[in-house]
């Protein structure tokens, strides 16, 4: 956890985009284990998981270490991820 630049990170929108659908999912799954359920009816349920899913997936393929969603030219070379030496 200490290798990582959480500075970096969190300017980078969507990777804070994808933090937030994270922590949803995590505080739901603890209500629920707890027996807490939500007071708002199952659509409304149901359409927050499919957009907090489709945020926690784009932050899954976005590099956090380049702006926008893309690539640097760099990475785009690689033909495994890079190590550090």
């Amino acid at each position: 956890m200490k290798n990582i630049n959480w500075k970096v990170r969190f300017k980078n929108k969507a990777w804070v985009i994808a933090m937030i659908a994270a922590i949803f999912f995590i505080v739901q799954s603890l209500l629920l284990v707890f027996g807490v359920t939500w007071d708002y009816n199952e659509l409304l349920q149901r359409l927050i998981t499919v957009v907090t899913g489709i945020f926690a997936a784009w932050g899954l393929v976005i590099d956090p270490t380049t702006a926008g969603s893309s690539d640097s030219e760099q990475a785009k070379n690689y033909e495994e991820p890079r190590k550090d030496d």
